[in-house]
């Protein structure tokens, strides 16, 4: 079966265009849009998710970072905390079944979105 490119892509942009517009981690998008959309393993989600993510955080703060101010102290340190967990996120990742990532992963954005509507 030949890759989905223009499947891929549009899970891009549409993960592009919300982490933009809301500010939030293009993988709440990208990893379901990869796994359901274009067939990626959870694994290969996650890793192909974290593949981009400086690209577009760079691309949308090049547009934020002249109108809204971005506190670069609180920028600093996320960073720094964000760093060393993806690192320590992406040391164990293979040691946990698929079924629990992706699991987890559902948890963790529902939660998030409960959180936030109320």
């Amino acid at each position: 079966m030949d890759f989905p490119w223009i499947k891929a892509a549009i899970v891009g942009i549409v993960a592009g265009f919300l982490s933009g517009l809301l500010g939030i981690g293009g993988g709440v998008i990208k990893v379901p849009g990869l796994v359901l959309f274009v067939g990626l393993n959870q694994y290969a989600a996650a890793a192909t998710s974290v593949a981009t993510n400086v690209t577009s955080s760079a691309a949308a703060l090049s547009t934020l970072a002249g109108n809204s101010n971005p506190s670069w102290p609180t920028a600093a340190l996320v960073f720094v905390g964000a760093a060393v967990g993806a690192w320590a996120g992406a040391r164990w990742m293979h040691r946990v079944p698929e079924h629990l990532l992706a699991g987890t992963f559902a948890v963790v954005v529902g939660v998030a979105a409960i959180r936030m509507w109320f």
